[in-house]
Order: C-alpha cells, then sequence, then structure tokens
C-alpha cells in the first residue's frame, strides 16, 4: 500500500516554482561537513533535521536524548524540499540507525500546496530507504503555532497525510505534538511560544521532550 500511494503521488508534478532554490543553505552545509571532518565518523547514531523548531532543540537535545546519541542537523528556514536536495549531506553520510524529521511548517507558509509537501516527503522517505531498507524514520507532526494560525486547516491537512503514508510502512513513525499544543478551542496555545509567536520557548519545548523523546526510546531502545 506504501508503495501504491507513493507512486500515487509521484504521479502528481511538483510545480518548481513552489520551492526556494535550495542552494541557499549550501553555507549551512559547508559548516555542517566542516564539524563532520572535526567529530569524526559518527555511523550508527541518530540524526535529527528539520527547520527552526528542530534548529533551536539543540540546546537541549543531546540531554534529552541520553543516552541514545544525536547527530543534530537542523537547519532553519528549511523545508522539505531544502532537506531532500541536501539529503547526501544531511542525512545519508552519517549512515543513521534512525532519522527524526521535522518539515512541512515552512513549506505551507511559502504557499507549497498540501499535495507537493506529501509528494517531496514521499521522495525524502524513498531516498532514505533506497540507502537503508532497515532504517527507522520518525517524522515529528507540523506544530500549530500563533503567527500561521490562518494556515492551520492546511498543516493539519498535511499532518493527517503523512500519518497516512507512515501507517503503511513498518518503520516510519508519526509523533502527533500538534494536539497537546492546541488549546480546547483548537487554537494553538500562546504561552507556548517566544515574541515572534512561531518558536517555541521552553514550555513548548518541554512538550516535545514528553511526547517525542519516549516515542523514540521506546522503539531504539528495543533494537
Amino acid at each position: 500500500m506504501f508503495r501504491f500511494l507513493s507512486l500515487l503521488l509521484l504521479t502528481i508534478p511538483v510545480a518548481a516554482q513552489d520551492y526556494p532554490d535550495s542552494s541557499r543553505w549550501l553555507y549551512i552545509i559547508n559548516g555542517f561537513q566542516l564539524e563532520d571532518e572535526i567529530i569524526g565518523d559518527r555511523s550508527g547514531q541518530i540524526v535529527a533535521t528539520g527547520s527552526s523548531s528542530m534548529r533551536f532543540w539543540d540546546h537541549s537535545i543531546h540531554k534529552d536524548f541520553a543516552p541514545l546519541p544525536i547527530v543534530s542537523r537542523g537547519f532553519g528556514g528549511s523545508n522539505m524540499n531544502d532537506l531532500l536536495m541536501h539529503l547526501d549531506a544531511v542525512v545519508l553520510k552519517h549512515k543513521p540507525r534512525a532519522v527524526i524529521i521535522y518539515e512541512g511548517d515552512n513549506d505551507i507558509a511559502q504557499g507549497v500546496s498540501v499535495t507537493d509537501v506529501l509528494k517531496t516527503f514521499v521522495k525524502v522517505v524513498g531516498r532514505i530507504k533506497a540507502d537503508n531498507p532497515a532504517i527507522r524514520i520518525y517524522l515529528i507532526s507540523i506544530k500549530p503555532s500563533v503567527s500561521r494560525q490562518p494556515l492551520w486547516e492546511k498543516m493539519r491537512e498535511v499532518n493527517k497525510g503523512m500519518l497516512a503514508i507512515a501507517n503503511q510502512e513498518q518503520t516510519v513513525f508519526y509523533i502527533d505534538v500538534a494536539t497537546p499544543m492546541l488549546s480546547a478551542d483548537g487554537r494553538a496555545r500562546p504561552e507556548l511560544f517566544v515574541y515572534d509567536k512561531l518558536h517555541m520557548n521552553q514550555a513548548g519545548y518541554d512538550i516535545w521532550r514528553t511526547v517525542v523523546v519516549p516515542f523514540v526510546k521506546r522503539i531504539e531502545e528495543s533494537q
């Protein structure tokens, strides 16, 4: 079923103009490569990648996941296509045991359609699986935010699509951080965000830590 759904999505063309040029991230990628040269081989660890919500988790992600080893590879402002274009340098070169991904938030904010986000996600999964069929992929749902409340319905549709895709693949897992970040009226909880009402404060990351970390540890520590 996963292959059928993937093929179905891949028959729908992605308009190139929907996504910004991914070469704008080369300076970040070069920085990652320099760090890799200094630290050396980290094969078999867990790569955590994605946009700014993942990037800003860097302040505590190693402590939060300990003793699981994390390679932090978030690059703020990125979208699903940026991850796809830089997948070799950001993820695959590390030959990780698992990958944690947070993308899709900026895609919708940049005007990319729900279908195109999902199609690009399928390509990301396909590339990772082609490199290592047994790898585990953890997909964090798009979070709600006060500043992007008008876009939340489209983001919810992306989340539903990613959940459906994950449900068809044994080693792809969807982690719902959206539900605990919503108030009773279905809107983003303002107390979870910093001044820009988009990025999370410590209270927001506390939710991620209590939802994402146990989910990943339960599976990884059983391997």
